[in-house]
């Protein structure tokens, strides 16, 4: 499954392959609105944290490395450093469905530009323990948190930043645009840099879509949908990536109702958090995204205050920015804004970037 799709999954709930385990009624049309009637009542999953119970730590020499949280919790980490001096941290949260192998493509090239990118399984997702159950985003927010303050331990004095594609950059708005303690690591960040960043909350989305979701999550939780072949979504124009993408055990592909539910409330979250959001940033989108609805993005974009955010909109691009065909670009990109934030991007996706999405708001115009 592509990442973030299984939202849309809920506009084709009839015709997506439903699966049970031990119930060969939950597949189809008739199945589909039987097991409606037979769970009534049923109550969604969450993988809940436990008990602070000792110090997070960061294991990274092991093989694989890992971040321990304070719960004991298990989260898998990878970490693409210089050969020479380290001169940037950026941390790196995958988008829905997908794992810390998401970077594997940018890590080595941003480590040829002297920044460390440290990549790390979130929790439900790739080898974490409860693959595919919903960890909630407050617990999201919180790992995040302990793997920034890890890292900056670990390399003190390093400027650090953070980079989500897709769900992750949900995260970090819905962190950022809220209240960060002084004391907090978050509260060290230079700058954030958001990948397609995934905001359609239940605020932008029509009423069927709406209203399905509030029904399967409160009568079936459990059930996991595939992404239907009707939707015909194409998240980037890599191909081959693609193939390798959808062969690669750990991506999940068939995904729970409450998780997509927790992943709308996450979004909606984030969209909330927009106007509050004041890190520096650059914000990147596609030309060809179809994986979010175009008025959703517009809906972010507006929102955000001026002054703080670089938008950028690549003609080539797709919703896997960072893994297309034209990547090379895209991470250039990155690496530029980083060093130089106050300067136009080499691409120049930057110049009237939203009218490209069909749209422009006054304030982003000529930035």
């Amino acid at each position: 499954m592509i990442p973030n799709d299984a939202v849309r999954s809920i506009l084709f709930m009839e015709k997506t392959k439903l699966t049970r385990s031990s119930n060969p009624l939950t597949n189809g049309k008739v199945g589909f609105w039987f097991s409606l009637l037979a769970v009534s009542g049923c109550v969604g999953t969450l993988q809940l944290g436990g008990l602070p119970i000792n110090t997070p730590v960061m294991v990274p020499e092991a093989v694989p490395g890992a971040v321990i949280a304070a719960d004991g919790y298990r989260l898998p980490l990878r970490l693409w450093s210089p050969d020479g001096p380290i001169r940037v941290l950026l941390l790196a949260l995958h988008g829905f469905n997908d794992y810390s192998n998401a970077f594997a493509g940018i890590g080595p090239v941003l480590a040829s530009r002297g920044i460390l990118t440290c990549a790390y399984d979130q929790r439900g997702f790739g080898t974490t323990l409860n693959q595919g159950v919903w960890p909630g985003g407050a617990t999201l927010r919180s790992d995040m948190e302990t793997v920034a303050g890890l890292l900056q331990k670990r390399y003190p004095g390093v400027p650090m930043y953070l980079l989500g594609e897709s769900m992750g950059g949900a995260v970090i708005m819905s962190a950022l645009g809220g209240a960060v303690r002084p004391d907090s690591p978050l509260a060290a960040i230079k700058g954030a840099v958001l990948v397609a960043p995934a905001i359609w909350g239940r605020e932008t989305m029509a009423a069927a879509p709406r209203i399905a979701l509030w029904l399967a999550n409160s009568l079936v939780p459990g059930l996991t949908l595939t992404t239907p072949r009707e939707l015909k979504i194409h998240p980037s124009d890599n191909v081959e990536m693609l193939r390798a993408y959808s062969r690669d055990p750990l991506v999940i592909k068939a995904t729970r109702v409450d998780s997509m539910n927790g992943l709308v409330e996450l979004m909606g979250e984030a969209l909330a958090a927009a106007p509050r959001f004041k890190t520096p940033a650059l914000v990147m989108y596609g030309q060809h995204e179809e994986v979010l609805p175009k008025p959703a993005v517009l809906s972010l974009l507006e929102r955000l205050p001026p002054g703080y955010q670089r938008i950028s909109v690549y003609p080539d691009g797709w919703h896997m920015l960072l893994r297309d065909r034209h990547s090379d670009v895209t991470i250039n990109d990155v690496v530029s804004w980083i060093d130089f934030p106050d300067t136009p991007l080499p691409s120049r996706a930057d110049i009237e970037p939203l009218s490209r999405f069909n749209g422009r708001l006054s304030r982003f115009k000529g930035q």
